[in-house]
């Protein structure tokens, strides 16, 4: 009997190709979009759980809170690991990384740029799932000068992972022993670093500061939930440890400290929550949000929907095309059990087909959407595991659902109706059908306003005023290369035809580099009075060569020796300071270790210039207040170019270079790439969404097109009879067009109040950001209607063509 299903089923959509084929490709665009988005979604849901004790596994952050500003890290203080360790026996063991920058490693004659490097306890091997190639997990780390390199690497400087004890040289000058070979960090990590570097090495690791953090923290618990045991005990651990020296920097115990409205605190967070619920200053990597697997979970929901109301509504509106078969059928014998089995199989069937294309379309397709969303996703034997049976069970369902109502609704027919010919409502009628195509533009137009308002929003980061000029600034990274030659260097550059400004410093709007200082607005320590800002160490070449603008004041001048206690503040810094005429003013910078009698210990600095508010952080952020003070700080050097051949300018660069530090590759950027490289999720979501919103658009007129196809079938005879009367090609296609319009127009007013609520939600999450215009919502609306009407105008522009004399030549 199956089989009988199965081939009648065969026979019948064979017959109808056209239906067949629209329904086929429907469906397997959905699914082959469906199957890339879950594949999105899992890769991001997989973050770190690779650890074997992912779920015992915190990381431990600080809340800073002085006066009104308000700093969350994901790092803590040096000594805090150890500590846990040793106060608390549900901690079965704690490590610290530190980020390490980057270095030249030898490799023969050549210098190699390497920047994924990390500092890290020798208890690392305990806390995460590192498998060893070859060494000892158990003593790798644990002297100092000794490295632990991934498989990757190994290949690329000694061809093998035969390396144990070989000597690897960074920067010229400092040799490491390779101590172990591990496997790739896996690509779901929320840190990737390719060498590890014995924590010992750094003598700042041995530090006992309470009151200062720079290192990545993570407990692991002997059971998962003792982490609220160990939350709860922070406030109690704090006091023991850091409040003396609070007491003896700031003159102040913990309690006093938060009753003047400041708190000092530590929080975790579950290792598996880190990569989209974790968003602090000092994260070892950048993460997503699960803001993003919502909606794209819910875009691939909508997709899908939309191919199976596809399927549904072609079925149903081409029941009268199949009423007489039922009622031949029924007169025949079949029962209605047997009609429903058939329509069934037929819906199955179609579906099996489409998810076999979109299996393929999906495994074609993959490299072209790890390229797009920027992962790294490949289908393994892991992967078959839940796939095959997802897909199974969604050919069943899908099949089951979208058949559903046509089998159910053509096998309820009376045969004597039907034969009579008293069935025969097409599109007119048809409610249900008219509420789903109703549905299926609500979510294209929902998509369509959401793709504008992203490009709108990109648009306005990449054309807003940022306070600052990041176009054709070069930035040069590893000065510290150069050892002491580094004013040799920038002093060159500054003397190469094309070379405007050069400027060297660190701190960067655009690069990671922070650091944040506490000011006084007096000498008394009073919070409520306190800064904490950025504090940039810069030189007097720094604001010209950035392109800033002073509101107040001065620059800092080479000429003036006063200057090395001057500071420059923005306009958010003077308006927290509250300084009617900031020029000339006194603020108190801390300098932390013991108080001096009953004042802390503080460096007076007068204020020279107000630097008009400029943009260090994301767009999603804030202008926060920032002290610039005048120093020299060797770690990076940017330069303002002007001309034309920029390829020959950076030749002569290079060449300045090389002769300083010969042997040595330069690392550099462009400012404006490095700034775009942080909105770099942003530009891929936006990509992705333009994407989707096109597919979904497609599948949405798949439908409309053949529904258009059967509404002009069924009306033949009454094109023929109009044109016959007079009736010109438009009045046929504006007969023919009104009720789709009608239903799209529906669509556009129930959803762009949605989409304008969803996309205002979004953009909460930037603190400056575009206002979603009437136009917006207008140009959606428009869009939506000259599709659906170009894509209904093929079937009834070709209907009312026809000649009147073959759809009336059976009567």
């Amino acid at each position: 009997m199956f089989k009988n299903y199965i081939k009648t089923a065969y026979r019948s959509l064979y017959k109808n190709k056209g239906f067949t084929a629209i329904n086929i490709l429907g469906l397997a665009l959905g699914l082959a979009t469906c199957l890339l988005i879950v594949f999105y979604v899992v890769d991001e849901l997989s973050y770190d759980r690779y650890n074997t004790k992912a779920s015992r596994i915190f990381r431990v952050n600080e809340d800073l809170k002085l006066g009104e500003n308000n700093v969350q890290y994901a790092v803590a203080m040096p000594p805090l690991a150890k500590t846990l360790k040793a106060e608390y026996p549900y901690v079965e063991d704690a490590v610290r990384l530190k980020n390490a920058g980057s270095f030249h490693v030898k490799k023969g004659d050549a210098n190699i740029i390497e920047s994924k490097m990390v500092y890290a306890d020798a208890s690392i091997f305990n806390v995460f799932t590192l498998l060893m190639i070859s060494g000892s997990s158990s003593s790798a780390l644990v002297e100092p000068n000794s490295v632990v390199i991934n498989e990757t690497i190994a290949k690329k400087y000694f061809k093998n992972t035969n390396a144990i004890g070989k000597i690897m040289t960074f920067n010229n000058n400092w040799n490491l022993k390779v101590t172990g070979i591990i496997h790739d960090v896996p690509k779901q990590s929320h840190f990737n670093y390719d060498f590890f570097i014995s924590m010992s090495t750094v003598p700042d690791s041995k530090s006992n500061e309470w009151l200062r953090s720079d290192y990545s923290t993570y407990v692991l618990l002997k059971e998962a939930k003792d982490h609220t045991k160990l939350a709860a005990s922070f406030p109690a651990f704090l006091q023991k440890f850091s409040g003396a020296q609070m007491q003896s920097e700031l003159g102040q115990s913990i309690a006093q400290f938060e009753k003047g409205g400041s708190h000092f605190r530590l929080n975790l967070t579950a290792l598996t929550d880190i990569h989209l619920n974790s968003n602090l200053s000092g994260e070892l990597g950048p993460n997503s949000t699960t803001q993003y697997v919502y909606i794209f979970s819910a875009i691939a929901l909508f997709i899908l929907l939309i191919a199976c109301v596809n399927f549904m509504n072609l079925s149903t509106a081409r029941s009268s095309n199949r009423a007489k078969e039922v009622g031949v059928r029924k007169v025949m014998g079949s029962s209605r059990k047997h009609l429903i089995f058939q329509f069934l199989a037929e819906s199955i069937l179609i579906t099996f087909v489409a998810t076999v294309i979109a299996i393929v379309a999906a495994v074609i397709l993959l490299p072209f959407f790890n390229q797009l969303s920027g992962k790294e996703i490949v289908l393994t034997v892991d992967s078959l595991k839940w796939l095959v049976p997802s897909l199974l069970a969604i050919v069943l369902v899908i099949g089951s659902l979208a058949g559903s109502y046509p089998a159910f609704f053509l096998s309820a027919f009376q045969p004597i109706d039907v034969l009579k010919g008293k069935l025969s409502a097409g599109f007119k009628g048809g409610g249900l059908r008219s509420f789903l195509v109703v549905f299926q533009f609500f979510v294209s137009i929902l998509l369509i306003i959401g793709t504008l308002v992203i490009y709108n929003q990109l648009n306005f980061i990449q054309t807003k005023n940022l306070g600052y000029n990041r176009s054709q600034v070069l930035v040069v990274k590893n000065l510290g290369e150069l050892n002491q030659q580094t004013n040799v260097f920038k002093q060159a550059l500054a003397e190469l035809p094309g070379v405007k400004e050069t400027t060297m410093t660190g701190f960067l709007p655009t690069n990671g580099w922070r650091n944040t200082r506490i000011y006084f607005k007096d000498a008394t320590y009073d919070q409520k009075k306190s800064l904490f800002p950025q504090s940039w160490q810069v030189d007097a070449d720094y604001i010209p060569t950035m392109d800033m603008k002073m509101a107040q004041g001065r620059n800092f001048s080479k000429d003036m020796q006063t200057d090395s206690s001057a500071v420059i503040i923005n306009e958010a810094a003077a308006k927290f300071l509250g300084f009617a005429d900031p020029i000339n003013k006194t603020v108190y910078q801390s300098l932390g270790g013991d108080r001096k009698g009953t004042t802390p210990n503080v460096k007076e600095c007068h204020i020279v210039g107000v630097v008009k508010d400029f943009h260090f952080n994301s767009l999603r952020e804030k202008i926060d207040p920032i002290v610039l003070t005048y120093g020299q700080n060797p770690g990076a050097l940017a330069i303002r170019v002007s001309t034309s051949n920029i390829t020959g300018l950076m030749g002569q660069i290079k060449d300045k270079w090389n002769s300083l530090s010969p042997g040595i590759q330069i690392d550099y950027s462009f400012m404006d790439q490095d700034f775009d490289a942080s909105y770099r999720s942003e530009q891929r979501i936006g990509r992705i969404f333009v994407i989707f919103t096109a597919l979904a658009i497609i599948i949405a007129c798949l439908g409309l097109f053949g529904l258009a196809a059967y509404a002009a079938e069924q009306r033949t005879k009454e094109i023929g009879i109009r044109k016959v009367l007079g009736a010109d090609v438009s009045v046929i296609v504006a007969m023919l067009s009104k009720d789709f319009i009608k239903l799209v127009c529906i669509a556009i007013v129930t959803a762009s109040p949605f989409a304008w609520f969803v996309m205002n939600k979004w953009l909460q999450d930037f603190a400056y950001r575009v206002t979603i215009h009437w136009w917006v919502i207008a140009a959606a609306g428009v869009g939506a209607l000259l599709i659906a009407f170009v894509t209904i105008s093929f079937q009834s522009i070709k209907a009312a063509l026809a000649n009147p004399v073959k759809s009336l030549r059976s009567e």
